[in-house]
């Protein structure tokens, strides 16, 4: 199972990072929509995308609108949209508003259910983040390969037993241990938080992202750091692509 992450930035793209979109090709799954859906299409192995949003803010939903092209010239033949029911009026009725983009593609909007049927074989749930305005995880997995996507929310714990022991654990690190005060007033994680969740929770590996964006350098949040913690630490970057 590839993965591929498209956008590993948050708040607003630099020269460096897009925003949230991280690519499941072989099963068209997404999860975020942020400035790096533009690279989706075509990088896609089917022609139905299916697209988990843990939240409503703009940096995880704005590529939302790019699909349009994609799907008017049938590189994407379908796209359905799972999120939170909040996270889905929000988009509906501001995102797509007339002023702002006055054509909604042919989206289809699911409610989250408990557990989703995904392409493959596989399976997915979510739960509730620490997140201003709320966000969600997700867990996925199909046979012999599970994974979870914890992003915008404070690294406190409560989703410990969520993603214990998955294959791939892809976790914000917003950022360095020198902001903790931040991360924790505006709702994100930083390095050593990130690390212990990964090594209370007895994942296999970690994978940072939704770096700073004030912060383009090769290492924006001391991986050193994180090792220290939990030895299988990497940081994510734009196209990169790993198997799990």
């Amino acid at each position: 199972m590839k993965v591929h992450f498209l956008g590993t930035g948050g708040y607003h793209p630099n020269e460096r990072r897009h925003t949230a979109c991280i690519l499941l090709p072989e099963v068209g799954v997404v999860f975020d929509a942020g400035t790096a859906v533009f690279r989706v299409a075509a990088r896609l192995a089917t022609r139905d995308l299916h697209v988990f949003l843990t939240h409503a803010h703009l940096d995880h939903i704005v590529g939302l609108t790019y699909l349009l092209g994609p799907m008017h010239t049938g590189q994407i033949q379908s796209v359905a949209v799972y999120g939170a029911r909040e996270y889905l009026d929000a988009i509906r009725t501001h995102l797509f508003s007339q002023p702002l983009f006055p054509v909604l593609p042919a989206f289809e909007f699911h409610v989250l259910n408990e557990r989703v049927v995904l392409p493959g074989g596989g399976e997915l749930t979510h739960c509730r983040l620490n997140h201003p305005g709320g966000a969600l995880g997700y867990r996925a997995w199909w046979p012999g390969h599970s994974m979870a996507y914890i992003t915008d929310t404070v690294a406190d714990g409560s989703y410990t037993d969520f993603v214990r022991g998955v294959d791939l654990l892809i976790h914000e690190c917003n950022f360095a241990d020198d902001s903790a005060a931040w991360a924790a007033k505006t709702g994100h994680s930083h390095t050593s938080a990130a690390a212990q969740a990964a090594r209370d929770a007895g994942v296999k590996r970690l994978l940072l992202t939704h770096f700073d964006p004030r912060h383009p350098e090769d290492d924006p949040v001391d991986v050193g750091a994180a090792r220290a913690i939990f030895a299988a630490t990497e940081l994510a970057h734009d196209l990169m692509e790993i198997e799990i």
